[in-house]
């Protein structure tokens, strides 16, 4: 089962890592001020970057302003932790067969609608095959998924699974947001589209669907309101209000002007500003990205690169810090590896290069090249310098980590061209036909917590998948082919460790650093906490230990907040 996930930007998110700082008054050392203790009240109001389009989680792949808003109105089967490990959500429980071909899951007792009546696995049937859709609206690639997966309703509480194939990243598929059959029947994708549902949703979330907030016939924001009969944990918190703004900037000073309490996103431009708030704890979380060098291993003509000596001296010659602390102005983390940090399949005792051109050239002099001292003084190995073309997408802030790294590499001996190409010629002309010699790229994984690097890295992707690299490894490829299939999560760990270790070994391409984005929220809403995300409504993720009213011991409730 070919499960195509990556997709090249040319945007880097914005972020950068905060503490929160945490208020506290002063007590006698003998009587400890008690803890304050979340109670239910309050209304927490948030500028949404963005507008609106339709409240469907079928329907919002590609506005990140739905995803966000249908995060809180709609529940999936499972849901991911922090660390990309599953978690039940409407489904109580679920198990898998032996050879990793049949799921069988089992939903909560008494689900209901915010309307009232019973979820079933009708409703999961009904909302998956919408996904088999030929519709431009559903990626390609999720399509041939579904189509190849047969899911069988066997009572009103069980459902079943049936894959052609074991494939362990399976319950990666299975956060979709299940819609009510009740009320759409068997309408299909192309009906749905235009259908009344989309501003009226009904969902099963911990807030249901309220009322727009319309002005001059124009939507400006949405009305979300805490459903009483949620089988999770119920929110202290009793509303959630969206008002849409254009940009960041817009964002901030609404929050200035005391219209909102949260800011969804803040970009580079804003970031410095928002700091400065005194009443604003901006918190910081890892995308689902990676910027990267991608080296041609599979051309004759650049011998080079195939030598995994001189790939490590590439990368110890620049200093990654410098691009992040610079460029980036901190928004973003050196990466070590080709996986993400901080969930169940990184692995932290790798090794770590630091910047080090004296190391780097020591590498090039163990690799057999030398630096001739007079004229051109470029490595050079049985008369063929190191001398390489490298591609980047037409984009003004990768500009500037090109024009950085081409002057590191020229500094260490290195002759680089560095040449802007436009993001779709980079990937369909260049990429996919494997003509370039090098390319600075940024991956998108973006709803990917299984890591699943099978497709950018196996031998069997280099002719017609996504192994762009040609990276030709027999020893890789039998760790990614077998942590595909197995299911105990034990020996998938063990086995993406010892990926892990190969690749950093290898190098067979420079990781360079991970983005990280920034969400703001006024202190006085409380429980607030963000990890790594792998997608911006994450960070909704803990929305219901969030509180705005609490009491101490003893003691009446106090609100920590005016109601917007």
């Amino acid at each position: 089962m070919k499960k195509i996930r990556w997709q090249l930007v040319i945007i880097l998110l914005t972020g950068l890592v905060v503490g929160v700082l945490l208020v506290t008054q002063k007590q006698p050392a003998a009587q400890p001020a008690a803890s304050p203790e979340p109670t239910t009240g309050g209304v927490y109001t948030e500028a949404l970057v963005g507008s609106f389009k339709r409240f469907n989680p079928i329907l919002d792949i590609y506005n990140p302003a739905d995803r966000d808003v249908d995060r809180l109105i709609f529940s999936g089967l499972i849901r991911f932790d922090f660390r990309g490990l599953p978690q039940a959500d409407l489904a109580e429980s679920w198990g898998v067969n032996q050879d990793g071909t049949i799921y069988n899951f089992l939903l909560r007792e008494n689900l209901v609608w915010h309307d009232g009546k019973p979820i079933t696995t009708e409703d999961v049937v009904y909302t998956l095959g919408l996904l088999r859709s030929d519709s431009p609206l559903i990626p390609e690639d999720l399509r041939t998924f579904w189509e190849e997966v047969e899911v069988v309703d066997l009572d009103k509480r069980n459902l079943q699974f049936r894959l052609p194939e074991s494939f362990a990243p399976f319950l990666d598929y299975l956060t979709v947001g299940i819609l009510p059959k009740h009320l759409l029947g068997d309408l299909p994708l192309t009906t749905l589209i235009d259908s009344p549902f989309n501003m009226h949703p009904v969902g099963s979330g911990p807030f249901r669907f309220d009322h727009m907030l319309v002005e001059n016939d124009k939507v400006t924001g949405v009305v979300l309101s805490a459903f009483d009969q949620y089988y999770g944990k119920k929110p202290f918190i009793q509303q959630v209000v969206f008002r849409y703004y254009p940009d960041a900037e817009a964002a901030l000073q609404a929050y200035q002007g005391s219209e909102v309490q949260g800011i969804s996103y803040l970009d580079q431009n804003t970031l410095s500003t928002a700091l400065t708030e005194p009443g604003l704890a901006v918190f910081t979380g890892r995308q689902p990205g990676l910027s990267m060098v991608l080296f041609n291993l599979d051309n004759d003509d650049l011998p080079f690169f195939q030598d995994a000596k001189v790939r490590r001296a590439l990368l110890m010659s620049i200093n990654r810090q410098w691009i992040v602390d610079r460029i980036l102005k901190g928004q973003a983390f050196v990466a070590d590896g080709p996986l993400f940090p901080d969930t169940w399949a990184y692995y932290g005792g790798l090794e770590k290069f630091q910047y080090d051109k004296t190391g780097a050239e020591k590498l090039l002099i163990e690799a057999g090249y030398t630096l001739p001292a007079e004229g051109d003084r470029i490595w050079t190995k049985s008369e063929k310098p190191i001398q390489f073309q490298l591609f980047y997408p037409d984009d003004p802030q990768i500009q500037m980590v090109a024009e950085f790294i081409q002057k590191s590499w020229t500094d260490l001996g290195v002759s680089v061209s560095a040449e802007p190409i436009p993001y779709d010629q980079l990937i369909g002309e260049r990429l996919e036909h494997h003509d370039f010699q090098a390319a600075l790229i940024d991956l998108n994984l973006t709803g990917s917590p299984d890591p699943d690097p099978y497709p950018f890295w196996d031998q069997a992707q280099i002719a017609t998948g996504q192994n762009y690299s040609g990276w030709n490894n027999r020893a890789a490829s039998e760790y990614l082919e077998q942590a595909r299939i197995v299911t105990d999560a034990g020996e998938r760990a063990r086995l993406y460790r010892n990926f892990q270790v190969l690749f950093v070994k290898e190098m067979p391409a420079l990781p360079l650093f991970y983005p990280v984005s920034s969400y703001a929220v006024d202190r006085q809403v409380q429980g607030v906490q963000m990890g790594p995300q792998f997608e911006p409504s994450d960070r909704f993720t803990t929305i219901t230990d969030w509180f705005l009213v609490a009491k101490r011991a003893k003691e009446n409730p106090v609100s920590t907040t005016s109601t917007p």
